[in-house]
């Protein structure tokens, strides 16, 4: 454990950044090339992310196209697609597979809130934790007399101001996903 407010920053950083990925896999209506990011295919005997087998494009806001490298696992990729619980229904055209993005119903926008709600308060756990590292690397430095107590009060507010500069980071982040999903 470190008492630099560098490290716990960065910590901190990669917590959030964690966090805008997961967001970036919720489907909002629009294209998004990240929204295929999760799926895996069966392929050569193992399962592999979808950008291993083939190259993911957006040609159109509504339309996801997946273009395989091996013709033969065209059927396996569109399986995985359709399989991975996403609600889109892939449509192979030989070597290319064609993903229209439907229209999102308000049940399912209410459910893609909530999912971005969980992923946030993941996202503020993470950053509470590593503020909960910082903290008790502090207060063993104090007991081991490497810092005084005075500085030990110093480096905990500082702590403290980073935990609420990321919180806030994780909750400006995820209301601009709501409000992508709500108005798409």
């Amino acid at each position: 454990m470190s008492t630099d407010p560098k490290e716990l920053e960065k910590r901190m950083h990669g917590a959030v950044d964690a966090m805008k990925k997961d967001l970036a896999g919720l489907r909002t209506g629009r294209a998004s090339v990240s929204l295929l990011d999760p799926v895996m295919v069966e392929a050569y005997g193992q399962r592999m992310p979808l950008n291993q087998v083939g190259t993911v494009s957006a040609p159109e806001p509504r339309l996801l196209t997946v273009n395989v490298w091996d013709k033969g696992l065209v059927v396996s990729t569109a399986k995985a697609i359709r399989e991975a619980g996403l609600g889109l229904n892939p449509a192979p055209d030989g070597q290319m597979i064609r993903v229209p993005i439907p229209d999102l119903t308000s049940e399912r926008r209410a459910e893609l809130v909530k999912l971005a709600h969980k992923y946030a308060e993941q996202g503020r756990v993470a950053v509470r934790n590593v503020r909960r590292d910082g903290m008790e690397a502090l207060k063993k430095a104090e007991k081991d007399h490497k810092i005084s107590q005075d500085e030990h009060r110093h480096k905990s507010d500082e702590v403290q101001k980073l935990t609420d500069r990321f919180v806030k980071q994780v909750d400006e982040v995820l209301a601009h996903k709501e409000k992508e999903i709500k108005t798409v």
